[in-house]
């Protein structure tokens, strides 16, 4: 398979690409800085391309997502004044929409997959996932004050509602991780199509590494695609407390 992954110097983003290669796969990394991608840079199955992916033309996309069997976006926002404030606030989302409009332009035989690492402070819409008044208005709070955070929920809306379940070009899923940790190996973990804890008052804990076990599972396996597309399925690492 050939897979684009884009946020790939990300701390998920780097884990999947290592998992892909690991596999066999061929990856092609776009990334600003190839500083965290230091150890896989010699592996004859990455490619690099240093840029940032929203500076790129559409005939770019088109040349980076052509041939491709999966794009997956591990892309978010700095945990800064500037990345959380500044521009662009709809990296997420713009990035999605661009890399689908170039799939579509290049018409693929077959389906692409689409995997995009998102939050499980989102809802997914498509279901009746209840919520509690106190937690409806602290994601109001959210959305106001993190524009982060409505860039992830408009990522998400924009699979469910412009690629929908029955584009002949584009299928995707929107994993959504309960709060992430770091682990350096690989454990159990439990996938829902929903939370089933309050990702706001008693959320529950997921690794990095295991978020990009399922993201690279869901790209390489097809019967783990099958049962997730079209879906927003929650990730938590199994453990005492969840």
């Amino acid at each position: 398979m050939t897979i684009l992954v884009v946020g790939a110097s990300g701390a998920t983003g780097r884990l999947l690409v290592k998992d892909l290669l690991n596999r066999g796969e061929k990856v092609t990394a776009i990334v600003r800085s190839t500083e965290k991608l230091t150890e896989l840079l010699n592996n004859e199955n990455l490619t690099v391309v240093n840029a940032s992916v929203l500076d790129l033309s559409d005939a770019e996309m088109m040349t980076y997502v052509k041939d491709c069997d999966a794009v997956a976006s591990c892309l978010g926002h700095n945990i800064s004044i500037k990345g959380m404030y500044g521009q662009p606030r709809r990296l997420v989302t713009e990035t999605a929409r661009r890399l689908c409009a170039a799939i579509e332009a290049n018409k693929p035989e077959k389906p692409v997959k689409y995997v995009l690492m998102n939050t499980t402070g989102n809802r997914n819409r498509d279901l009746n996932e209840p919520i509690s008044f106190a937690e409806k208005s602290v994601i109001v709070l959210l959305r106001l004050m993190l524009p982060p955070h409505v860039d992830n929920e408009k990522a998400a809306d924009y699979l469910r509602t412009n690629i929908g379940q029955h584009n002949r070009m584009i299928e995707w899923v929107a994993v959504r991780p309960d709060g992430l940790i770091d682990e350096n190996t690989v454990s159990p973990y439990e996938v829902y199509p929903s939370p089933t804890r309050s990702a706001i008052f008693n959320a529950g804990k997921v690794s990095r590494i295991n978020v990009a076990r399922f993201m690279a599972e869901l790209i390489t396996d097809n019967s783990t695609w099958n049962k997730w597309k079209g879906q927003m399925p929650v990730i938590y690492s199994q453990s005492a407390e969840n």
